[in-house]
């Protein structure tokens, strides 16, 4: 075994390795790549002997990654998103801009966090090219392990293998409340009892996500349960769609819920769960961040910091609300 393998490593050698992760198939790889089945089957050979591990197991139908096979993998897949990444930044540079920052945001970091520190961004780099992308966050950590995103900012996640590999900073806590349509008949009732929401059927989020564990715990300290009757969904535009075109119940972070209340497309319900959720800012270790990456850091802390609404937890009222 040859400890200096890394250094014959070329793009070209990435460019097979994740092709043969993508086709799981020699024959179907060396097509793509242009060259022949047996010079690609003895370029893996000879991969394997310098890193002295298997990295696929071959059988009948196919290739199939070992443990060892997947790690080098994500390995280069992120040196793959870095030189993508290295090539739109130059890019960016020549046409007289600031540096390129990716920014993740789940749905609850989405609706205020997000975009108040993309404009605070903006203000304080007019050049800089900002790119937003919502999810969930087992999508978003998973481009942030891949070089795809800079920043993550969404609901805290724990047991998550790929946590080991991120530097975390919790921002802020809230509770979770439940949202109804403008004219939902329980908006007309003078009080909403436990009784009064749970005779309706409920909107929530997937089972595992860190705002349905946040519901689930605010219930069973109420010694509550879901409604045995529910629909799941992580999007957020069809969420609100459902709730305004019928008598659902929508769950939702109070800083969401807040704001879609402000611009009259749900109503909160006067019901304050106890217990809260909270939202956590991503990034990974043992990386040089350009600056313009320290700044928009430097810009969602300043923002939690500095907008009262960040740190309000006050549940607005049925009444209020109209």
């Amino acid at each position: 075994m040859s400890s200096d393998w890394t250094d014959r490593i070329r793009l070209r050698h990435l460019r097979f390795l994740l092709s043969l992760a993508q086709t799981r198939n020699l024959s179907h790889s060396a097509s793509v790549l242009h060259t022949t089945q047996p010079a690609l089957s003895k370029w893996l050979k000879d991969l394997e002997n310098d890193v002295g591990l298997t990295l696929f197991e071959r059988h009948a139908r196919g290739l199939t990654p070992t443990v060892h096979g997947r790690e080098l993998i994500a390995h280069a897949r992120r040196i793959e998103a870095q030189l993508d990444r290295a090539a739109a930044d130059m890019g960016i540079l020549r046409q007289g801009g600031a540096g390129h920052v990716a920014l993740g945001a789940s749905g609850v970091a989405a609706t205020e966090a997000g975009p108040l520190a993309i404009l605070e961004m903006t203000a304080r780099m007019p050049d800089l090219r900002i790119d937003l992308v919502e999810g969930t966050m087992e999508v978003l950590l998973t481009r942030l392990s891949q070089g795809d995103l800079d920043i993550v900012i969404g609901r805290t996640m724990e047991n998550d293998e790929r946590l080991a590999g991120f530097h975390s900073e919790p921002l802020y806590t809230e509770p979770v409340d439940l949202a109804v349509r403008y004219h939902h008949p329980l908006t007309e009732q003078p009080s909403v009892t436990w009784e009064d929401v749970l005779r309706y059927r409920w909107i929530v989020w997937p089972r595992g996500s860190p705002i349905r564990k946040a519901l689930e715990a605010a219930l069973a300290a109420l010694g509550r349960d879901l409604p045995s009757i529910y629909i799941e969904s992580n999007s957020v535009i069809a969420n609100i769609t459902l709730l305004n075109n019928s008598d659902l119940i929508g769950v939702a972070s109070h800083r969401s819920a807040r704001i879609l209340s402000e611009m009259n497309l749900l109503r909160i319900l006067p019901l304050q769960l106890e217990g809260v959720g909270s939202v956590t800012m991503y990034w990974r270790r043992n990386e040089h961040h350009p600056r313009s990456v320290e700044l928009a850091m430097e810009c969602i802390r300043g923002v939690v910091r500095d907008r009262p609404s960040l740190s309000q937890q006050t549940v607005q009222p049925a009444a209020e609300a109209r």
